[in-house]
């Protein structure tokens, strides 16, 4: 059987995993089934064309296509798609059709995730905590700076470990940032981050010695990007909701709490570094989303029929 030779090939020339080639199979069955209820008469793989490959994608993801009545997610059906596209090269390759049925096909867009971020409120619990708790070391002083620069700037992780002294312009109160593909921007900030800046340098010239990076570590060689990402999932475990803890969070927290007191969607984009406004727009689904909570809150929503409800 073709679908045997093809699993074969699989194993023992690409040194695909038994897993791997095991899913592989099961894709591949689970269309020849689809084809044979559909009509049995369909001759595999000679009769399948785009057509068909389409009206498969369709049952895969109705109310009829997964587990307990409901539709494969879009990730699943990519992934069972790979596997016949994989198997129709083959085929070509092995001039066993004169034609692949898969090349006009593409899958389902997967949905992208909302960002997780951290509420206003329990952002600001968070750092008023650790600035209140009397710790005055270099460590404790270096890591909660680490948290407050990325929340209060929107900075990447490799950007805040790559940052330098000279980037830092305490007259003008703005940091130069070097992004992605070399790309700089400049980022204002307030007086409260100036003020933990300077409490950092001083503590850190006086025990460390001065650097040419801003973020180092106790033997004055520059920060790790995992070091900063320690810091910032240990405190983010600090808010029991959150479900993801990492450095990015917290610059989807500036995007998010920019855009929820006012900020124009351009600005934050410039603030953010994104090329384009496509990358800065997600925050504004998270933005609606924290609004139709708000809105469902109101008491008229809890009515059935009312203004905000269903």
């Amino acid at each position: 059987m073709l679908v045997d030779e093809f699993l074969s090939y699989l194993q023992y020339e690409r040194n695909y995993s038994l897993l791997t080639v095991e899913a592989y199979r099961k894709d591949l069955l689970q269309f020849i089934l689809y084809l044979r209820e559909l009509d049995e008469n369909i001759t595999f793989p000679e009769d399948v064309d785009a057509d068909l490959v389409r009206r498969w994608i369709i049952s895969l993801m109705d109310n009829k296509g997964g587990r307990e009545g409901k539709g494969y997610k879009e990730t699943s059906v990519n992934r069972k798609l790979s596997s016949l596209k994989s198997f129709f090269k083959y085929l070509m390759k092995q001039k066993r059709i004169s034609a692949d049925p898969m090349r006009l096909i593409t899958g389902p867009k997967a949905k992208k995730p909302l960002p997780y971020f951290v509420k206003d409120k329990d952002m600001e619990m968070l750092l008023d905590s650790h600035e209140g708790n009397g710790e005055k070391d270099f460590i404790s002083i270096r890591d909660n700076l680490i948290v407050e620069m990325l929340y209060d700037t929107g900075m990447r992780r490799a950007e805040l470990v790559n940052l330098r002294d000279a980037d830092v312009d305490f007259e003008r109160m703005q940091i130069k940032v070097t992004g992605k593909r070399n790309k700089q921007r400049l980022i204002p900030f307030a007086e409260r981050l100036k003020d933990l800046m300077w409490q950092y340098i001083q503590v850190r010239n006086q025990e460390v010695g001065a650097s040419e990076y801003f973020f180092i570590r106790p033997n004055g060689e520059q920060i790790s990007s995992y070091i900063v990402y320690r810091v910032v999932k240990g405190r983010l475990s600090e808010v029991p909701t959150l479900a993801k803890r990492s450095p990015h969070v917290l610059r989807h927290s500036f995007a998010t709490s920019m855009l929820n007191n006012g900020a124009e969607l351009n600005a934050v984009k410039d603030l953010l570094g994104h090329s384009s406004l496509a990358s800065t727009s997600v925050y504004t689904h998270t933005s609606f989303e924290e609004l139709k909570k708000v809105y469902h809150a109101h008491p008229r929503a809890k009515k059935e029929g009312g203004y905000y409800g269903n």
